[in-house]
């Protein structure tokens, strides 16, 4: 008789399991929800106010990078020739524009930079800065052009 009912337990907990019905946490997990943040949307100008406009001089490029801004270190006077977006990963950046324009941006900034206008990024503060930045451009035309 005893294990008559051990082998009945056994078969109907078998089925339970099968249905689902033992509370088993794996059986019944929901998976997290994706969720999305705008970080810049349907942008038609850049920092400086100039409408964006693609190279059409070449064939299509886009290539990224992860810059990191050490303290104290700057970018160098340069320019950009075709569209650029950044985003603040970590830190603050401070740029300076020709005609004395000065932008500051901070973590979880998204950004449009200015497209042919010379200008100096510099950290002044107190970690490093980390930018995503996404060159959308053309073959033949230069990403960065360092300047004096």
């Amino acid at each position: 008789m005893h294990a008559l009912r051990a082998a009945t337990t056994a078969l109907a907990f078998g089925a339970l399991s099968l249905l689902g019905l033992t509370g088993n946490a794996t059986a019944h997990k929901v998976p997290p929800a994706i969720s999305a943040k705008t970080l810049l949307s349907a942008q038609e100008t850049t920092v400086l106010g100039q409408t964006i406009e693609y190279p059409t001089s070449g064939a299509a490029q886009v290539s990224s990078a992860l810059l990191v801004v050490p303290r104290g270190a700057s970018t160098g006077w340069h320019r950009h020739d075709a569209p650029l977006y950044a985003y603040v990963l970590s830190g603050d950046l401070t740029v300076d524009y020709d005609g004395g324009i000065t932008k500051h941006y901070t973590k979880g900034m998204a950004i449009m930079e200015a497209i042919g206008t010379r200008h100096n990024g510099h950290n002044d503060g107190k970690e490093p800065v980390r930018l995503l930045v996404v060159n959308i451009g053309a073959a033949g035309v230069a990403n960065t052009v360092k300047l004096p």
